[in-house]
């Protein structure tokens, strides 16, 4: 019927997924370093042992040497260096059990799938929209339905509805089919045809719906599993501390945040694919009755009748 290039619809998915994982992953923590003046107290301990003779020199040394420890220090405070984080996406992913990680692959894959579908039926509809355009200026100016739809695109819907409203006009024999009127077969014929159009704009929408709704409990249970883990061992290990609880909990709750990263995507998506499917079908259907009008009056038969007619003549 109409055909996509589904290949860069499916690398676009898997770069975005990719990308916007990676923003979940835990940023690097900084801890400030130790400042050079620390060690001032142990100096200052041993200023006693200094003879009262030479003090006035020392004091001459001490005030040449201050404004260089003075200009050091600010530097020396505000320098931090990059201590590994061990908690994050990467550090559940390789101390994680299969549970974690069947996890993150499920709803890795129901992100790629869910982006994977709002890019090709965006892509769907955009191309139906600029076909039904198409239909507008090249199909009612031609002399006859054949050459209307002669003059779509292949894989065009619109084509599809018109030749299998023609088919269904020359078709129409038989002792089964003849007690049939022929507007009713046309009429069946053409709706059958509009049908398979709106059914092919809905494919992928249920997996949408599935992933907005499940993916969030997806998440929830990864939760649940990954802070009964760390009770767990925390419970083993005897040490309640809070730096002993807070990461392996706050690592735990990132499941969650994927579970509505995958979630809130695929609901919108939804949303939005339903509204412009009924823009889309709107077109379709409106193209669909003038077809179905044209081929059972026969306006467009009988004028070609007439028109050879007068040529004959």
């Amino acid at each position: 019927m109409f055909k996509n290039t589904r290949l860069s619809a499916m690398l676009a998915a898997v770069l975005f997924s990719v990308t916007a994982a990676s923003a979940l992953v835990s940023a690097p923590a900084f801890a400030d370093a130790p400042a050079a003046g620390a060690t001032a107290p142990a100096a200052d301990a041993a200023a006693p042992a200094v003879d009262a003779a030479a003090a006035p020199a020392a004091d001459a040394a001490d005030a040449a040497a201050a404004p260089a420890g003075d200009a050091a220090a600010p530097a020396a405070a505000g320098s931090t260096e990059e201590v590994h984080n061990p908690y994050g996406i990467g550090a559940m992913w390789e101390e994680g059990d299969f549970v974690n990680k069947g996890t993150i692959i499920i709803l890795a894959l129901m992100s790629i799938g869910s982006w994977y579908i709002i890019i090709t039926k965006l892509i769907d509809q955009q191309k139906i929209m600029r076909q039904s355009k198409e239909a507008s200026a090249k199909f009612w100016k031609a002399p006859s339905i054949a050459a209307g739809s002669a003059s779509l695109k292949e894989g065009s819907p619109f084509r599809f509805i018109a030749e299998t409203g023609t088919k269904a006009t020359q078709h129409h024999d038989g002792a089964l089919l003849e007690q049939i009127d022929l507007s009713t077969w046309v009429t069946m014929q053409i709706q059958r045809a509009v049908d398979r159009v709106q059914s092919r704009l809905q494919d992928g929408l249920s997996f949408l719906a599935t992933v907005g709704s499940t993916s969030p409990f997806i998440g929830l249970f990864g939760t649940v599993w990954g802070i009964y883990n760390a009770l767990t061992a925390i419970g083993m290990s005897g040490n309640a501390s809070i730096d002993k609880v807070a990461g392996p909990v706050g690592e735990a709750l990132i499941m969650t945040a994927f579970g509505l990263f995958v979630a809130v995507p695929a609901v919108l998506g939804y949303n939005w694919l339903v509204r412009r499917n009924k823009s889309v079908m709107e077109d379709v259907r409106s193209f669909s009755a003038d077809v179905h009008s044209v081929l059972i009056s026969g306006a467009m038969s009988t004028s070609n009748a007439a028109t050879g007619a007068k040529k004959a003549g």
